[in-house]
């Protein structure tokens, strides 16, 4: 998902990474080219496990591993091709107490349980009131929310992993909301990468599948354990005017 508390000139260049981890978490990594007038909050909804505590997202900075998504990309090219890269709401109570906010690489981060915990973020970093419920589907998730500098930049990657309500599914977040409306289309730019349990998922049968391994283009170290060395990665492309929706495999 593309959400954003405030509107922004323009996101491209959108790719995001899923896999569900050996502790059935799902891992998720998101990247984008951002242009924006202000400072914003790029908001992912989490379809989080029920009874997960406020502490059930963990961050991860990859700001050491800024190229992960080209890498990504080079499993996708054939063999002996030279190519270069260049990537270059619902209040609650006042009283609560202000959600934890982490430093992760070049942004802050929080964890926001549920759609009546974003009174709880500053107001500037919130979605207008009745925006979620004019979504649907999204009363019993949880959200990761990334505070963003104003100004044109290709942010690094964000990542982070969650215990996961869908068991060996994984959630992709593409839903756009980029000036507060909910439309039933948006312009996507997006390319997609998952890595499934035991490399088999008979939901990605027409993605592209990687001609090798992870570990022939990824630096596993600093993946942070993201990525599966000895699994293959499928690959899917959204682009042009398509239905606003998440994409679950």
């Amino acid at each position: 998902m593309c959400c954003f508390s405030g509107s922004v000139r323009s996101v491209t260049n959108t790719r995001i990474f899923a896999r569900i981890l050996p502790d059935h978490r799902q891992a998720l990594i998101y990247s984008m080219s951002l242009d924006t007038p202000r400072d914003v909050a790029m908001i992912l909804p989490i379809p989080v496990a029920a009874g997960s505590g406020e502490d059930a997202v963990k961050f991860i900075s990859l700001e050491k591993y800024p190229d992960i998504f080209s890498d990504l990309h080079l499993l996708f090219v054939p063999s002996g091709t030279f190519f270069g890269v260049s990537d270059s709401v619902r209040s609650a109570p006042a009283a609560k107490a202000k959600l934890e906010v982490v430093r992760i690489g070049a942004f802050n981060a929080s964890f926001v349980p549920s759609i009546k915990d974003f009174s709880r973020l500053d107001e500037q970093f919130r979605l207008p009131s009745g925006v979620w419920e004019k979504l649907g589907n999204y009363s019993q998730y949880g959200f990761a929310v990334f505070k963003l500098r104003k100004g044109r930049a290709n942010v690094h990657p964000m990542a982070f992993s969650f215990p996961t309500a869908l068991g060996p599914r994984l959630f992709l977040p593409t839903v756009h909301i980029h000036d507060g409306k909910v439309h039933a289309t948006a312009g996507f730019d997006h390319t997609l990468y998952v890595q499934t349990l035991n490399g088999k998922n008979p939901n990605v049968h027409n993605w592209e599948e990687s001609e090798s391994l992870a570990k022939s283009s990824i630096n596993m170290e600093n993946s942070r354990g993201l990525v599966a060395a000895r699994q293959h990665v499928f690959r899917m492309t959204m682009h042009g005017r398509l239905r606003n929706v998440d994409v679950v495999v």
